[in-house]
């Protein structure tokens, strides 16, 4: 319905944009699907009903590893292979290393003041240092937080492999990463299935649906209206309202003289101390500290449990695999009875695992989406300025020139391999890489690893009871990351200690 409403007032106007388009300059662009008039490529986003790094992977099977679309008055760019993500994140990561302003990015972030969907300017550098600085440099700080909630998720995995009842893996992911953010961030507990709790869950599913949307204003900058039409704005306004009540009240928790200081400064305190104490170049407002806030609640929570949930499946479906890594964590721990962070670093097998996973299930498929400050060239081709460039690392997991059977889950690749996931190595980069890679990502997966260790080490595991491994599935669901569509439900068993 908004495409036809789209067409009809807009029709009329594409004559004049096609003539107007013989005076640009649209030589030598990379390889391209036909497109509509003045829709360009959107419908087929729009229509498809594959997941969207499915797609345009499909798209590049066809065309390329440097494909050109063009999203109504936006020219995109989308990189499917190894050596294209390293012209676009290395050698020219000074050209491709902004973001696009967006509607639902910029409303959440207070007008684009976080860490994450900034613009490449002063600032952005300016607060990047302050978060790689003063926040995610903390993690050897927040490892009680860490062990002591993965210690509560086997306690109650316990409970019910005593009644043999069947575990929500996903749920429970879900609800340790939620309290490791809450108590590194908020320094807040919040009870499980409480109030506050469901209030979180339902904030951050709303916003990962938003971040997910294509609203017509990103691609038709006078099609605001639409929007409005579709009710995208005011759920929108919704979220942003129920976010912003949320991060003020933790503020003034934090504000208030009557507190208890804590033993431990969360997140708020680091932030509102560097605040009164000046230390940041630019003025540092409320709407600042909320932008960064809004970083570290999407982004922070779900992608930590998603990681766990799709290592756990594919390891339920490659059972040898499975045998190997739990051989390694209890021959090298023994009767210990809980891992915690110090034994992590000798599981050579389980980090071979992880890595794996994040090939072939990379959570955030396709990094948020860069924009070129200028134009420039790579592979050949003329890439305009201001083009959005999607770089799609699920697409480059399956790179033919790059992984021997691509589709096959074998951690063994990786054993002996100096390939890692930290932005060095261009066939594996789930986190990105160059200028914008995630400042956050060893503050995550120290959870992962932790988690998953512990999961492994304390059981074996079983589908339930009526369904074999071959069964279970791995769709998805859409987003900017991408969860199991289905929750994962397994048996646990508790070995001896």
């Amino acid at each position: 319905m908004a495409i036809l409403l789209l067409l009809i007032f807009l029709l009329p106007l594409s004559f004049f944009l096609l003539l107007l388009s013989k005076h640009g300059n649209n030589g030598n662009l990379p390889p391209t699907s036909p497109a509509l008039p003045l829709i360009g490529h959107l419908h087929m986003l729009m229509l498809n009903n594959s997941p969207l790094h499915v797609f345009l992977w499909k798209l590049s099977q066809k065309h390329g590893p440097l494909l050109y679309l063009r999203l109504g008055f936006k020219p995109t760019i989308v990189v499917s292979s190894a050596e294209m993500a390293k012209a676009v994140m290395k050698t020219h990561d000074l050209d491709f290393c902004s973001r696009p302003i967006q509607r639902a990015t910029s409303r959440l972030t207070y007008n684009a003041l976080d860490v994450a969907f900034s613009p490449y300017n002063d600032y952005w550098r300016e607060v990047r240092k302050l978060c790689a600085v003063h926040l995610f440099s903390r993690v050897k700080q927040y490892r009680h937080i860490r062990e002591d909630e993965v210690a509560g998720m086997i306690e109650k995995i316990c409970r019910l492999s005593a009644e043999a009842k069947p575990v929500n893996l996903s749920e429970a992911m879900m609800s340790v990463s939620s309290a490791i953010i809450c108590r590194e961030g908020f320094g807040k507990r919040y009870a499980e299935g409480g109030v506050e709790r469901n209030r979180l869950h339902g904030m951050l599913n709303e916003t990962q649906a938003l971040l997910a949307s294509f609203p017509f204003s990103d691609y038709f900058p006078l099609m605001g209206w639409v929007d409005w039409l579709t009710g995208f704005l005011g759920r929108l306004e919704k979220n942003f309202e129920q976010l912003d009540v949320f991060y003020q009240e933790l503020i003034d928790e934090h504000l208030d003289q009557n507190r208890l200081k804590p033993m431990q400064e969360d997140i708020i305190d680091v932030l509102l101390r560097i605040r009164k104490d000046g230390e940041f170049p630019f003025e540092l407002t409320m709407d600042h500290i909320k932008a960064i806030l809004m970083n570290l609640f999407t982004a922070g929570t779900d992608t930590k449990a998603a990681i766990v949930i799709w290592v756990m499946a594919f390891l339920m479906k490659n059972p040898k695999c499975l045998k190997r890594t739990q051989a390694e964590l209890r021959n090298l721990i023994g009767r210990k009875g809980f891992i915690n962070e110090d034994d992590i670093e000798g599981f050579v097998y389980l980090k071979a695992v992880i890595k794996e996973t994040l090939r072939l299930q990379p959570v955030t498929p396709l990094l948020l989406p860069r924009e070129t400050l200028r134009e420039c060239n790579i592979g050949g081709y003329r890439v305009p300025s201001k083009s959005i460039v999607f770089v799609n690392v699920w697409a480059i997991g399956r790179d033919l020139q790059v992984w021997e059977n691509p589709e096959e889950f074998c951690p063994e690749k990786f054993i002996g391999s100096p390939v890692d996931y930290k932005g060095q190595h261009f066939e594996l980069i789930p986190f990105g890489a160059g200028r914008r890679v995630c400042p956050g990502m060893q503050m995550g997966m120290a959870t992962v690893e932790l988690a998953l260790a512990n999961l492994l080490y304390k059981f074996d595991w079983e589908m339930p009871l009526g369904l074999s491994q071959d069964e279970l599935d791995f769709d998805v669901l859409p987003g900017l990351t991408t969860h199991k569509k289905h929750d994962l439900i397994l048996l646990a068993r508790k070995i001896d200690d």
